[in-house]
């Protein structure tokens, strides 16, 4: 058994043996003996990147979106993160058709110009970067949720303009700003992840950065650009329409760059993030989206995999006994494929 926020007792999900079985991004180091199918460096000048925010697209495709992307000349530094790399761009997409995670995800393809725009104004006035947090399939399009980032600030900090939607209808290739949402710099749905159930979409969100608690929203499939048909949950009221102050957090601090999905063969929800305090990779379960969500189960820690974050789970997958998730690390600043066993707890 395990216990929810609440004292609850209620079944869950325990993950374990959990393994760093490939490379996504970027060039083998040397002693590295880890598969490395895509090559990106070579393949796509994906030198160094970050996130890998994965969602089903139709058609048996595999979208994943990746952060801040550098060229071919990356190298590893010794502080971490991009150094001096060349061809910057905010955020690149790549697409799969491989369902056999196995032994690592192959790219098809990879749209690797800046697919979100941000004209990198460095100076804290302006743009720096458009960074994507999560997306989706509804009814032919894709659609992803940005932030659009105004200034780095101490670790896991930072500081937005806004956040917003782009969308493709044309299966990835090319896409456009949705002007119809729009979340402040304050909001608490800055930062997103989202599944569908029921008809519906569950959004759990953040504020900018990795310290906040979680807060939940969800509106039907035909409503993701209908932002006043959005609903938000309250402890006390339950579903409240259109009124975003009205949330209530579902998931205590620190929650950081946060993970859904329901898993169908459980039953129960699964939620992935950071916790950027504890520098570990956690997850928790639920039987309801609105919790109460389980203790903190640990997939990782910076302990074994320094300066890790991000763990964007895998969605090909959500009836089985496995979990893959993409997990990045600051010091080599690229992907890599993570799998973890789940069991119920008995």
């Amino acid at each position: 058994m395990t216990f929810g926020q609440t004292g609850q007792t209620q079944h869950g999900i325990i993950p374990f043996n959990v393994k760093r079985i490939a490379r996504v991004t970027g060039k083998s180091l040397p002693g590295e003996n880890l598969p490395n199918p895509n090559r990106t460096d070579e393949q796509y000048d994906l030198g160094g990147t970050d996130l890998g925010i994965a969602w089903e697209m139709g058609k048996g495709r595999v979208g994943f979106f990746f952060g801040d992307s550098y060229g071919s000349d990356f190298k590893v530094v010794k502080e971490g993160g991009p150094g001096k790399a060349g061809n910057w761009r905010s955020n690149v997409l790549g697409i799969s058709t491989d369902h056999k995670p196995e032994d690592g995800v192959l790219f098809d393809t990879m749209l690797y110009r800046q697919v979100i725009h941000s004209p990198h104004i460095t100076n804290g006035t302006g743009s720096h970067t458009a960074i994507p947090t999560a997306a989706i399939h509804i009814s032919g399009v894709d659609y992803v949720h940005y932030m659009d980032v105004r200034k780095w600030g101490k670790p896991g900090a930072w500081i937005t303009n806004f956040s917003a939607l782009y969308s493709s209808s044309d299966q990835g290739r090319s896409w456009y700003p949705c002007k119809e949402v729009r979340f402040a710099a304050t909001s608490n749905f800055g930062q997103v992840a989202y599944a569908k159930k029921d008809g519906y979409v569950y959004m759990i969100g953040t504020a900018p950065g990795r310290w906040g608690a979680a807060y939940l929203s969800r509106f039907r499939e035909k409503d993701i650009l209908n932002q006043p048909g959005y609903s938000y949950w309250n402890k006390e009221r339950g579903w409240v329409l259109n009124d975003e102050a009205s949330a209530t957090p579902v998931i205590d601090a620190p929650a950081g760059e946060l993970s859904l999905v329901y898993h169908s063969r459980f039953k129960r929800w699964i939620v992935t993030y950071l916790n950027e305090k504890k520098r570990q990779l956690v997850m928790r379960d639920a039987a309801e989206a609105s919790g109460p969500w389980s203790e903190e189960k640990i997939l990782a820690t910076a302990a074994e995999y320094p300066g890790l974050y991000g763990a964007f789970m895998y969605p090909v997958k959500p009836d089985g006994d496995e979990l893959y998730f993409l997990m990045s690390m600051w010091g080599p600043y690229n992907v890599f494929l993570m799998k973890a066993d789940l069991k119920a707890a008995h």
